[in-house]
């Protein structure tokens, strides 16, 4: 049962499905603004344009008031999808261990800057000595 439930928990915080689910919210609470955009908007321009009806300046101040309910309904909702986002991956997160950045296993070759072993004294791939790679610099910068 225990492995049934990491399982599940694995899939539904995997990053497309929780992507997938908050495009169906803001989809939905988006098509309620263009609901009202069209319903308040769009429409009582067509009728008056038409002459099918005429609006008192009391209708215009319902039909912005309905429209701008709208809109501040959908800015609250990305705001709590926001916040239960932010919630879910740090929940996600909660179970994985940091790992620590691994020591360095390999170095620069300072004459042809290939990757090699970093207990090599000489470079597999141009043969030069790298104990006097590492010492020249040190002269030459005494040098000046």
């Amino acid at each position: 049962m225990r492995k049934f439930l990491e399982e599940f928990r694995a899939f539904a915080l995997r990053g497309n499905v929780m992507d997938m689910a908050v495009g169906v919210i803001i989809g939905g609470a988006f098509s309620g603004i263009v609901t009202s955009l069209t319903d308040n908007f769009i429409n009582p321009v067509l009728n008056i344009c038409t002459g099918h009806e005429s609006y008192s300046l009391q209708d215009a101040a319902g039909f912005l008031s309905s429209f701008l309910s709208s809109v501040v309904n959908f800015v609250i909702m990305a705001f709590i999808l926001f916040c239960l986002m932010k919630l879910v991956n740090k929940a996600a997160g909660m179970g994985k261990k940091k790992e620590e950045p691994k020591a360095p296993t390999v170095k620069t070759c300072p004459f042809c800057k290939s990757q090699i072993p970093l207990e090599a004294t000489r470079c597999g791939h141009c043969t030069s000595h790298l104990e006097e790679a590492e010492a020249a610099p040190a002269a030459e910068a005494g040098a000046d």
